[in-house]
């Protein structure tokens, strides 16, 4: 199973009202370079290179946000990856960022380390399996 982290810029980008949850573009890119916690933007990784069914800044998810007795908890759906034509590039991190900001572009939201180096073999699918009980995070 995937370990979720968190970038330390995502807590004072929501306060900021960086992210627009109901209304913004969310996606999901590849890496095999380790993210850090003090990353903040897209531009501050390395992602995988596109091709054999990886697109270039990932994949689109949708983030649905809810509120129960006072906790709001961020929900994303989850993504398919399928190798056509040859392997997906090497990856060990899935990252969840907002494609819609400009100012500042790209922020980042969260990642998911695998614990290992996944290869996706031509015909083969990776799905980024985001729990919805447990969801992205939630607020106290």
């Amino acid at each position: 199973m995937a370990t979720y982290n968190k970038f330390n810029q995502t807590v004072k980008d929501i306060v900021d009202g960086v992210h627009d949850f109901d209304n913004d573009s969310f996606k999901v890119m590849l890496t095999l370079t380790a993210p850090v916690a003090t990353n903040s933007v897209k531009a501050d990784l390395t992602e995988i290179a596109a091709g054999n069914g990886y697109s270039a800044g990932g994949t689109a998810t949708t983030l649905t946000t809810s509120l129960a007795t006072g906790t709001a908890k961020v929900t994303a759906t989850d993504v398919v990856f399928t190798a056509s034509g040859g392997a997906i590039a090497d990856f060990r991190y899935a990252v969840v960022y907002n494609d819609t900001p400009t100012s500042p572009a790209d922020p980042l939201i969260c990642w998911f380390d695998y614990g290992s180096t996944v290869t996706v073999a031509s015909g083969e699918t990776f799905t980024v399996d985001f729990s919805a009980s447990n969801g992205l995070f939630t607020m106290v």
